[in-house]
């Protein structure tokens, strides 16, 4: 089954170039000239992935992530790459701790947002136990991971912090279960930038920073008392041991 992606730019001339070029790859788009008309979409017929463009008029691309994110459940996990105008650290940094996956400024290569685009939902159906040709595969398999009040369900992409759900991107599941795997055990910033990011995707290391201040934050939405995951300053990031 093809990949339902859904372009939300202000900029015509973008939504068209890009949505050909990412259909002649295979996938299945939807397009929206503004952040609302996609919002009222997405909660009736959810993409898998959503491109957005930061600068628009009426909602903006952050406003835009910040109610999808409300909505939780399927959507609210919805993987979402950024565009935007201005070469700019604070958006970046806003971005990512908003809840986006990825990031990209314009002018872009389609070849680069279409390779970043394939590695985040390859790592999504990895997460739900999917294979590219659409059926189960052996992730149905994978055992849980219990550390503690934390239990990490990786064949369905399901997080537990005290029995309460925790709604986690494809990014920060793979950065958390990294961690929980081996409590105790120090990852430095670039080996969980090589569990994050595959296929040769650039990312500076600092960018698992905002990765973890986002997980995290919503943790302590379901427990404002939440430390497991520990600094190591200077070194990198570990689960802490019960």
């Amino acid at each position: 089954m093809s990949h339902v992606i859904a372009l939300v730019d202000d900029d015509r001339n973008i939504l068209t170039s890009v949505s050909i070029a990412l259909q002649a790859e295979g996938f299945l788009t939807r397009v929206y000239t503004d952040g609302q008309a996609a919002l009222k979409a997405f909660a009736d017929n959810p993409p898998d992935l959503g491109v957005f463009d930061i600068k628009m008029p009426q909602m903006d691309g952050m406003e835009l992530l910040r109610r999808v994110r409300e909505l939780g459940g399927q959507i609210g996990g919805m993987p979402v790459i950024f565009l935007t105008s201005k070469d700019d650290e604070l958006d970046e940094a806003l971005g990512l701790a908003m809840g986006a996956d990825d990031y990209i400024s314009k002018p872009f290569s389609q070849r680069l947002l279409i390779a970043r685009i394939r590695a985040i939902l390859r790592r999504q159906d990895l997460a739900k136990g999917v294979n590219s040709n659409g059926s189960q595969s052996v992730a149905e398999e994978l055992p849980l991971i219990e550390r503690g009040r934390l239990v990490m369900d990786p064949a369905r992409h399901k997080v537990l912090w005290d029995g309460r759900d925790v709604t986690l991107t494809v990014t920060e599941f793979l950065i958390l279960e990294a961690l929980a795997q081996r409590p105790g055990v120090v990852k430095s910033r670039n080996q969980l930038l090589d569990v994050a990011y595959q296929d040769d995707v650039y990312v500076d290391d600092r960018t698992i920073d905002s990765h973890i201040k986002r997980i995290r934050r919503k943790f302590r939405g379901a427990d404002p008392a939440f430390d497991a995951i520990e600094t190591l300053y200077g070194v990198g990031y570990k689960f802490g041991e019960e």
